[in-house]
């Protein structure tokens, strides 16, 4: 599956099948790979190994964007547990199946590291809600990278059970998240968020480079930041107002340490929020490159070992690839076959996603062009 996957940049059965090239009868594979599909579900697992192998790359400065995500089925009607989703690029409500993911990215860098990835339904047994699809990902995500990073959330993320997750720990999380409207405590009194925001001042200032169809324009913004708490918490909390992006302004709460007095150490904190574009690009990057959308088995178990594994070659791509030395060699060639017209992409998965598929799609031989000497747990890229 790992193998082709990436050798049909696909996640149809019969494609991933082609690509194997084996000494029988195509059905015959396709039987095989549906069939073990189906018969354990390692979404848990493959999780757990991602977020164990990533601690030693996350760094205590990096961004960890939590977002939800779906997968639209317009058509399908007899996949199993096909609930409704909310499709945010259509802006309306489908079927399809939700999905908790997580990935983390310096502010400077445009690569990003796949952590987490999770296909559920609220009509399957075992599934509470979203919020429990969201903290059972991050008792993982504590598990194994602890308090290193700082969390992003939109807007779904102002939320009391994630406060309470983030806040009621021996060592508490540091996040950003953006405020829709509530209550915060501000010098004692109790006041709503959008009238404190919209009365701010707002002294700083500073100019963001934007594009909008095709062209670039200027766009300055005017910011500040009050200290805050939560109704309910102790924790010394800060409100940072963000004006210029529409006619309400951005609202971000944090738990980070900042410097009111330093429009620097503020701005800070809405760069560690605009970072978490990066969970949707490299959502978009999955869907687009493996063609994700397009999955077509009917059992819950199959759909969720498949979203996994996905997100296993991501990982794969992203991290393994664009970081191990002693492949440098392969990822200059994977570059050279990716057919970019201007270069390697600023998002740099999708050179390594399309270099990957030009690389195995025509090989003849497969996995059977393996070297005996090599680990079979490993995926081979061997070519003559």
């Amino acid at each position: 599956m790992l193998y082709g996957i990436q050798a049909s940049k696909d996640v149809k059965l019969s494609n991933i099948a082609r690509t194997l090239k084996e000494r029988q009868p195509l059905i015959k594979t396709e039987d095989r790979l549906s069939r073990n599909l189906d018969d354990i579900d390692f979404t848990k697992g493959i999780n757990d190994e991602i977020c164990r192998l990533s601690v030693s790359k996350i760094t205590d400065d990096m961004v960890i964007a939590i977002d939800p995500g779906d997968i639209r089925k317009k058509y399908a009607k007899k996949m199993e547990f096909l609930a409704k989703v909310y499709d945010g690029s259509q802006h309306e409500i489908g079927n399809g199946y939700p999905l908790c993911k997580a990935v983390a990215s310096d502010i400077e860098s445009k690569k990003v590291i796949p952590l987490y990835c999770e296909a559920y339904s609220h009509s399957a047994y075992g599934v509470k809600s979203e919020n429990d699809q969201i903290l059972k990902m991050l008792d993982v995500i504590f598990r194994h990278i602890g308090s290193k990073g700082i969390h992003a959330i939109d807007r779904g993320g102002d939320r009391g059970v994630i406060y309470e997750k983030y806040l009621k720990r021996d060592k508490p999380i540091r996040f950003v998240i953006r405020l829709k409207e509530r209550d915060l405590i501000r010098k004692g009194k109790r006041q709503n968020c959008l009238k404190m925001g919209m009365r701010l001042s707002t002294p700083y200032e500073t100019v963001l480079i934007i594009y909008e169809n095709g062209r670039e324009k200027r766009r300055t913004v005017q910011y500040n930041a009050v200290e805050v708490k939560l109704p309910g918490y102790d924790n010394r909390l800060y409100f940072v107002v963000i004006k210029g992006f529409g006619i309400k302004p951005m609202m971000l709460l944090t738990s980070c340490q900042l410097d009111r007095k330093k429009k620097e150490s503020i701005w800070r904190i809405a760069e560690y929020y605009l970072a978490r574009w990066k969970c949707d690009e490299s959502y978009r990057y999955i869907k687009q490159s493996y063609n994700l959308e397009d999955i077509r088995v009917r059992s819950y178990k199959s759909i969720r070992n498949i979203v996994v594994i996905v997100l296993a070659v991501s990982y794969f791509a992203a991290v393994y690839l664009g970081q191990n030395i002693k492949l440098k060699l392969l990822i200059e060639r994977i570059f050279l076959v990716s057919n970019r017209f201007f270069g390697v992409p600023s998002f740099f998965n999708y050179a390594i996603a399309d270099g990957i598929y030009n690389l195995l799609y025509p090989d003849k031989t497969a996995l059977k062009g393996k070297p005996k000497n090599v680990d079979d747990f490993q995926l081979c890229f061997e070519f003559s």
